[in-house]
């Protein structure tokens, strides 16, 4: 009886973990148009709502980058250290309701972003609809 009952509280214990992954974290971002890895975004919450910023840049040419084609409050703003990804909420296994802006030419998407397994994440921005966008996969750092 006592078998039983450990066996099926380490399963309990395997399933609740593997299934309540959470975005919040480090992850290594990919270009989706070159394969290049550009950098480490941190994920993180605050209040329920989860945001992106950008906590190292891989290209030397761009660590002192500027966004200079940005608006708003994120003008002129050092890349690194942006908060580009903003207002998501988690919706069941989604994240979404949110906005990411593109640094390259300073224009603000609609966002969402889902687990692919506990070690990728999937990133959506888009216009209007989600079928008018682009996607990056990015992959969780190891600790």
């Amino acid at each position: 009886m006592n078998k039983k009952f450990l066996v099926l509280t380490i399963l309990l214990l395997f399933f609740q973990i593997s299934f309540s992954q959470s975005v919040v974290g480090k992850w290594k971002t990919v270009d989706d148009e070159t394969g290049v890895e550009k950098g480490i975004v941190e994920i993180f919450e605050k209040d329920g709502v989860y945001y992106g910023k950008i906590v190292e840049i891989f290209e030397s040419q761009h660590k002192n980058k500027k966004c200079s084609l940005c608006e708003g409050e994120s003008k002129d703003k050092p890349l690194l250290g942006l908060t580009f990804i903003k207002g998501l909420k988690k919706e069941g296994h989604e994240y979404n309701g949110g906005k990411i802006l593109d640094p390259k030419n300073g224009k603000t998407y609609k966002c969402y972003i889902t687990l692919e397994g506990k070690d990728k994440l999937k990133v959506r921005g888009f216009i209007g609809i989600s079928l008018f966008g682009r996607t990056q996969y990015w992959s969780r750092l190891k600790s």
